[in-house]
């Protein structure tokens, strides 16, 4: 369309013909085809009525588009922001800090907020995804069914799993009976064998009584000799008949064992109903052994010699193994070197009330043979008398957790809190008395757990243990934080003021009952240990295997259940 330009003019109002200020200029448009707002054709839709509808439209009088602001010189590169060039092995912890193991309820979705993690950028989606499939935890079995999908569809996930994880599985949390959980198929023989399959990488698997009737012989064969990056299994509580039929079968089959086992750390805990051939079979070819917990189970003192001289025990729990002899533990505790210098947490306890295996002159021949590497030992349902005190003290002195037999008063624990006044020799001519020289020769104790449970009823005297005597309470028996008590105290001293008083409170949990010392001015103790493995309560019962936090059934049978 032509256009013409026009030469405009200022034009004055009549009623102020002199004003320069409220004229106007004519024309408004210097172009002849104009003809006002309404006739203009805007892309075949009636004219606009107003400026900025027009403007909206971009016809006219648009705003100059903004330029876009340029990179500033410090800004990193897509791909190169100081988070994405750290290491994997830096990286990855600080994103595994994120990540949810377990569902607050057991089954809502957990880890979403990652998820978006794995759409920022290459080097953080790599990270992520090893952060998400290096640990496996399996809450119930629709879980397990969606990560065997997903590692059967993408193989290569499979080999970023390094542990399997079925410690908080709960069959109940999804199905009301056996039968429907049967029906599902979810979790069977078949798919978790299948699953191993597709995790050839894998180091740790923990496994519990939920799932013992999936652990046959298939299954067992590809634990110990397929997997050879294997080094942790926990077969905790598994004691069905059918998880008992296959490992009998599984050790039975003698052409496969001729080559030592990767395993370094297992658990048998509680598996009550396994034979003593089981363990004939297993303990010989586990050449670098480092954890070992068969507490409550039928081991013998010949298997417990069998376990090779190239293993260092660290961690070895044999309590309630009612088939140990007291000789051949000692035996084993001073001679064999695989426990010489290594052991870090050692449990000899027993149920006093059905079966004990040392006696007082047992005991005195054990407490000569403990090494001072020792950090944790229980001594429950043992027979002590206070001539075990001297022989007590100097373990005092590394220890921390100490769990003590019977036979004692509390007179003669308070012994290992205090010196024993020494005797002044009347020709020194020092001004000093007794007690004096032996708190200057005294050495403080190192112990921050003291069980007592073993004591019932009368025979431990609440009173005595709070006089003003006795100072196993008093605050300069610090760094001492716990006493466990039997849980009958439970209910006498959550009632009573004394506790309070004396800077100390009482909890329970299942059938334990801990007195606790109330946290002072500074920093408290928040318990974890290297030897704990991921647990912060003191007393565990149950040896762990893998560094993880301690929760569902582990966390059960480690401080919720009695011996």
């Amino acid at each position: 369309m032509a256009t013409t330009t026009l030469t405009t003019h200022f034009q004055t109002p009549l009623t102020q013909p002199h004003s320069r200020l409220h004229g106007c200029w004519v024309p408004a448009v210097a172009a002849d085809s104009f003809q006002g707002w309404k006739a203009i054709d805007v892309k075949g839709k009636l004219a606009s009525r107003s400026f900025g509808d027009l403007q909206s439209l971009k016809v006219v009088w648009s705003a100059p588009s903004t330029p876009k602001k340029p990179r500033s010189p410090g800004r990193p590169a897509p791909g190169s922001a100081p988070i994405e060039r750290l290491p994997i092995e830096v990286l990855g912890p600080i994103i595994e800090m994120l990540v949810l193991d377990v569902p607050p309820n057991g089954e809502t979705a957990r880890n979403v907020d990652l998820m978006s993690l794995l759409l920022t950028s290459r080097s953080l989606h790599t990270a992520t995804l090893n952060a998400l499939y290096k640990n496996i935890t399996i809450p119930h079995s629709r879980i397990f069914r969606k990560f065997l999908s997903h590692i059967t569809q993408n193989q290569e996930l499979g080999t970023i799993v390094r542990r399997l994880d079925f410690s908080h599985f709960n069959p109940m949390s999804l199905f009301s009976s056996a039968k429907e959980r049967a029906s599902t198929n979810n979790l069977t023989p078949e798919t978790l064998l299948q699953c191993l399959q597709l995790t050839p990488h894998l180091r740790e698997f923990l496994a519990q009584e939920y799932i013992d009737d999936e652990i046959d012989i298939n299954v067992l064969k590809k634990l110990f000799f397929d997997l050879p990056r294997l080094k942790a299994i926990d077969f905790c509580g598994c004691s069905s008949a059918p998880f008992r039929t296959a490992m009998t079968a599984f050790v039975q089959e003698e052409a496969e064992w001729t080559m030592p086992l990767s395993v370094s750390r297992l658990s048998l805990h509680r598996c009550v109903n396994l034979p003593p051939a089981v363990f004939d079979a297993i303990l010989p070819r586990l050449t670098n052994l480092t954890h070992l917990d068969v507490a409550g189970t039928r081991i013998s003192d010949q298997a417990l010699q069998s376990i090779p001289y190239t293993a260092r025990i660290s961690h070895l729990n044999l309590a309630k193994c009612n088939s140990l002899t007291a000789d051949g533990i000692i035996d084993f505790l001073t001679n064999h070197p695989a426990v010489k210098d290594t052991l870090v947490y050692l449990s000899l306890a027993a149920d006093f009330r059905s079966h004990h295996i040392f006696d007082e002159e047992d005991t005195t021949r054990l407490l000569q043979c403990l090494p001072e590497t020792l950090r944790s030992l229980s001594l429950k349902g043992s027979r002590m008398i206070p001539a075990h005190i001297p022989q007590l003290r100097p373990l005092t002195k590394h220890l921390e957790e100490l769990a003590l037999g019977r036979g004692l008063k509390v007179s003669d624990i308070d012994r290992l809190f205090v010196p024993d006044p020494e005797p002044v020799d009347e020709d020194e001519d020092v001004d000093m008395d007794g007690d004096a020289k032996a708190q200057l020769s005294w050495v403080p104790h190192t112990l921050r757990y003291l069980d007592l449970s073993d004591y019932i009823g009368s025979e431990l005297d609440l009173s005595a243990l709070f006089s003003s005597q006795c100072h196993i309470m008093k605050s300069y028996s610090a760094p001492l934080e716990v006493v466990e008590v039997a849980d009958e105290f439970y209910r006498r001293l959550s009632k009573s003021s004394v506790l309070t008083n004396a800077g100390w409170s009482i909890t329970e949990f299942g059938s334990r009952a801990w007195i606790v010392r109330q946290p002072g001015s500074g920093p408290r103790d928040s318990g974890a240990r290297s030897w704990k493995m991921g647990a912060n309560y003191w007393g565990m019962r149950k040896t762990p295997v893998a560094v993880a936090d301690v929760g569902g059934m582990y966390g059960s049978y480690m401080f919720k259940r009695g011996l």
